[in-house]
C-alpha cells in the first residue's frame, strides 16, 4: 500500500464501527430482555479478558474460537442453558452486529477526503472482519470506503501487544520509525494506551462522553491525542487538517 502524502486512518471494529451490544438483539429472542444485556456485557467481557490472558500466556488462539468460548463462559456464569444449534446461530449473528448510529455519516464524509486511507485494524480473524465489512447490513453499503483488512492472525498475538501495531505499520507500508504517521480511532482504552506506547497518534471513540480515564500510563503518553463524542467529529476534524501526517502537513 502506497501511503505517501495520504493519512492512514485504522479504525477498530468491534466497539468502535460495530456495537458489540446489539447483539443483545439477538440474545433477547432466547432469553429476554433483561437477561440478554446482561450475557452481552458478560460476554464482551471474557472475550477482552481472554485474549489479554493469552498474550500473557504467549499463545493463540483464533478470535473466532475466543468469541465462542466466552459465550459459553458468559451463559454458564449467568446460570443460564444454551443448545449448540442456538449457540451455532448467535456465532453467526456476531457477523452481522449493527455500527453505532454516528459511523454511516461519518464514513460518507471520509469518502469525500482523497488524502485520507482508512483501513481495518481488528483483533478478529481475517474471515470474522470480512464477513462483518462485506454481508453486515450496516457496514457492508461502505466496504469499498476500507483499502484494507488488518488483522492480527498472521502475526497471532493480540492488542494491546506491541507486535501487534508493528504488524499495522508493516501492512500500510510504514517502518517503525515512521509509526506516528498512522492514527489509530478506536473506541477501546486499552487500544488507545497499546498504541500510544508505541508511538501511533490515536483517536479515542467516548460516545458516552465519560472522559479518560485509565491511568496505566502516566502523561500524554497515555493519553490520547485526540478525544471525540462521535465520527462524525473525527470528520470534521479530518476536514479541518487537524488529523494529518507530517508531510502532509508540511
Amino acid at each position: 500500500m502506497n501511503s505517501d502524502g495520504s493519512t492512514i486512518l485504522a479504525f477498530d471494529l468491534y466497539g468502535t464501527l460495530l456495537s458489540t451490544e446489539s447483539i443483545a438483539k439477538e440474545l433477547t429472542k432466547h432469553f429476554g430482555g433483561e437477561k440478554a444485556a446482561a450475557v452481552a456485557a458478560t460476554w464482551r467481557k471474557y472475550q477482552l479478558e481472554y485474549t489479554w490472558r493469552l498474550n500473557s500466556m504467549n499463545q493463540y488462539s483464533p478470535f473466532s474460537t475466543i468469541t465462542r468460548q466466552s459465550l459459553h463462559h458468559a451463559i454458564a456464569e449467568n446460570k443460564l442453558e444454551l443448545q449448540s444449534k442456538e449457540a451455532a446461530s448467535l456465532m453467526s449473528a456476531y457477523d452481522c452486529l449493527s455500527t453505532f448510529p454516528d459511523v454511516a455519516p461519518a464514513l460518507k464524509s471520509l469518502a469525500k477526503q482523497l488524502l485520507i486511507i482508512p483501513v481495518i485494524f481488528s483483533n478478529g480473524t481475517q474471515e470474522m472482519v470480512g464477513n462483518s465489512v462485506n454481508h453486515s447490513p450496516d457496514l457492508s453499503p461502505y466496504s469499498e470506503i476500507f483499502k484494507n483488512i488488518i488483522t492480527v492472525e498472521k502475526i497471532q498475538k493480540f492488542k494491546p501487544h506491541p507486535d501487534v501495531y508493528y504488524h499495522l505499520a508493516d501492512s500500510v507500508g510504514k517502518t517503525r520509525e515512521q509509526i506516528g504517521d498512522i492514527w489509530l480511532v478506536s473506541g477501546n482504552p486499552f487500544d488507545i494506551v497499546g498504541a500510544k506506547a508505541v508511538g501511533m497518534k490515536a483517536v479515542w471513540v467516548d460516545r458516552g462522553a465519560g472522559g479518560w480515564a485509565d491511568g496505566l500510563i502516566e502523561g500524554e503518553k497515555g493519553r490520547p491525542d485526540m478525544v471525540v463524542h462521535g465520527l462524525g467529529q473525527l470528520a470534521e476534524a479530518v476536514e479541518g487538517g487537524k488529523i494529518s501526517t507530517p508531510s502532509a502537513r508540511s
